[in-house]
């Protein structure tokens, strides 16, 4: 632990160029990443630890020269990271992660932007932190014990235990090992994520574990991002031309003003599958701005939120959540109302670490956060997943009605919607349909108090799930079960109104904005639908290594582990299956290269 604290200091210090920072920002440094050094520190000791087990009776020297041999390994290890984040951070803007390795095959064009002097300086520092971290380990320990005995606090503990006793004793330690290594009992495992605490992003990095990233980084970006490599690059881009026009012309209005305050709520879960249970929902649908045609982009949430606030396209088998170097390029529906003098706040009533959840929403412009751990601990066991929806719907009014100086931007997370499904009413013996009532009487009363305030005239609530799921016979095979909708309501709406195009969540991004009167052309996934660019409807899905495709000739479903369409119902489903397949292509190869 103590190693990886002073690794931060001097990552800040080696790394300062071009970011200022505090005493006190490096205090908040060491303080926001112990989570991550305790996981590695633990990941670390597994070895040792089971090694002293067996000592305690095979007193062999097998033993000590097994732990020499690990410490030294570990020592160069640590060494390694350290040098090569602290090196390449300048040059990348990121955590040393798995996509170093790919230069290793060619080491003399990865060598040829630096001097042998810089190479040199490197080396010798490699050495020298591995000799210190090797000799300096066993020196503080004997050092430590020495003036423990010295002072006659206590004797060793296993001094007075029996082998079978001392075997105990460490197998009680071993659920303690584990949770530290998971990071606690919440639904959310040890993250990248978990760390990140301000809008600086050289301090989010500084706090990040080097060692933890690295090993992390090996599912989340090498392994994961597929090559989809079914066209020549000329012809993807022939499939794909037109699809996602990035600007808007003779766009029809739907607001009664250009700078409305917004809060986007996302309903775990929440498709069209549920719409019997949700009858004030469907009010909403008729009393505001109805897009009647709305497909979720993912079937996850981690998906589905990267998708309806940065426009960006889901992936079968990634999560561009959990890869915080990507993430921090994305564009975003709050940087970007952030430069228009909007304040930005989220709320989430679960855990915010979940997925690198965290990372994420820091990293695309909000800037205050509120989850589960601002909650009273009463209010935390309300729901298996945190606090439930009715609590969490008080706070976003509450939010809402107290003074602004200025526009705000307000997104929302539900999550009663959810297995198990616990929720405080019954009006269903489904507990599915149950829950999704809930929700929905949330949603209602929400709304209802909205309405009698003043803060109703200039607000633009914007109601859309995450995604949707199986239900039923509602499987992925069946066009119904993406179906999802979105809903435009509060006192900035013009009319009442219904939207019959096809459109996907990802469209939410650049048809706001251009509502607004913004430029759109960041979001390069993402089309204005009330545009006269938007010539041809459709939607994508992606779910678990798989895709469809919906459009004026039907529906499309297309399994790539089977490498055939496994639905069709389209008058041209070939022609759906070619554009499908470069979708994926040219998104992918967009995401390799953020």
């Amino acid at each position: 632990m103590l190693v990886f604290i002073i690794a931060k200091v001097v990552f800040m210090l080696v790394c300062h160029e071009g970011h200022l920072f505090t005493i006190a920002d490096v205090w908040q440094v060491i303080r926001h990443g112990l989570s991550l050094d305790l996981s590695t520190s633990l990941y670390i000791l597994i070895i040792p630890f089971l090694l002293t087990m067996v000592s305690v009776w095979l007193q062999a020297r097998w033993v000590n020269i097994v732990l020499k041999a690990y410490f030294g390994i570990i020592a160069m290890a640590l060494a390694l990271a350290f040098t090569a984040d602290t090196s390449l951070y300048p040059f990348w803007g990121f955590k040393l992660d798995a996509s170093c390795l790919q230069y290793l095959e060619t080491p003399t064009e990865a060598a040829a932007s630096v001097s042998i002097g810089y190479l040199a300086v490197r080396l010798v520092a490699l050495i020298a932190v591995a000799a210190l971290i090797y000799k300096g380990y066993p020196m503080f320990i004997q050092a430590s014990g020495a003036s423990f005995r010295r002072k006659s606090y206590l004797s060793p503990l296993t001094s007075y235990l029996s082998p079978l006793k001392e075997t105990a004793l460490y197998l009680l330690l071993i659920p303690i090992i584990i949770i530290g290594i998971r990071g606690g009992f919440d639904e959310s495992t040890t993250n990248v994520g978990q760390v990140y605490y301000s809008q600086d992003q050289f301090l989010n990095h500084s706090a990040v574990n080097p060692v933890f990233n690295f090993l992390s980084s090996f599912e989340k970006t090498a392994s994961n991002i597929v090559d989809y490599d079914y066209y020549s690059q000329a012809e993807c881009d022939q499939l794909t031309e037109g699809l996602y026009p990035t600007t808007s012309t003779d766009t029809d209005t739907l607001l009664t003003t250009t700078r409305p305050n917004i809060v986007i709520v996302l309903m775990e879960s929440a498709g069209d599958v549920f719409a019997k249970a949700m009858p004030r929902l469907q009010q909403l649908r008729k009393e505001g701005i109805d897009f009647a045609d709305c497909y979720a982009n993912s079937w996850r949430t981690d998906r589905g939120t990267v998708c309806t606030y940065s426009g960006y396209p889901s992936f079968p088998t990634s999560s561009v959540m959990k890869m915080p170097k990507k993430t921090s390029r994305l564009p975003s529906i709050a940087s970007t109302l952030r430069k228009e003098g909007y304040q930005t706040h989220y709320l989430y009533g679960g855990d915010i670490n979940f997925t690198n959840m965290r990372s994420y929403l820091i990293a695309t412009g909000w800037e205050q956060l509120t989850w589960k751990a601002d909650y009273t601990l009463a209010e935390q066991n309300t729901a298996e997943w945190g606090v439930r929806d009715g609590i969490t719907f008080d706070t976003l009014y509450q939010m809402i009605t107290q003074k602004h100086g200025s526009p705000f931007l307000y997104g929302f997370s539900t999550l009663s919607t959810h297995q198990p499904w616990d929720v405080p009413i019954r009006k269903y013996d489904d507990e599915i349909l149950n829950a999704f009532y809930y929700l929905d009487q949330c949603i209602g009363d929400f709304v209802e108090k909205l309405r009698k305030t003043p803060e109703w005239d200039n607000l633009l609530l914007i109601f859309l799930p995450d995604h949707s799921m199986d239900f039923g016979d509602c499987v992925e095979t069946v066009q119904q079960r993406n179906k999802i909708p979105m809903v435009w309501t509060g006192g900035a709406v013009k009319a009442p109104r219904r939207i019959d195009l096809t459109c996907n969540q990802t469209d939410l991004a650049a048809t706001l904005l251009a509502q607004m009167r913004l430029k759109h052309d960041v979001f390069r996934w993402s089309r204005d639908v009330m545009s006269k660019t938007y010539q041809y409807p459709f939607a994508v899905h992606n779910y678990n290594n798989g895709f469809s495709l919906v459009d004026s000739t039907g529906y499309m479903v297309y399994d790539l582990d089977s490498r055939k369409v496994i639905a069709d119902k389209s008058s041209n489903s070939a022609r759906l299956e070619r554009i499908g397949k470069a979708i994926l292509q040219a998104t992918t190869k967009d995401l390799k290269e953020k």
